[in-house]
């Protein structure tokens, strides 16, 4: 996936990691960036209490966007 990632994006989880608890589609904020391609996400429910906080790589996590992306154009249905 080329995506751009950053601290404070919010993303959704692209796999499952069981280990931690998570499941695909949970949705974090990066909290930290280590290197490029490795972040630091917090889990949060939807009183703002964190439930997991991990280390993920850029391959597991997809951005997600609250507003329309300006450079973006819809996919059309033939």
């Amino acid at each position: 996936m080329n995506q751009t990632l950053k601290l404070l994006d919010v993303v959704a989880l692209l796999t499952d990691c069981p280990e931690q608890g998570l499941v695909r589609g949970q949705v974090g904020t990066i909290v930290e960036v280590y290197e490029p391609g490795v972040f630091e996400v917090e889990f949060s429910d939807t009183q703002g209490r964190m439930y997991a906080l991990e280390v993920l790589r850029a391959e597991q996590l997809m951005v997600l966007y609250h507003q329309p992306i300006a450079d973006k154009q819809p996919s059309t249905a033939s």
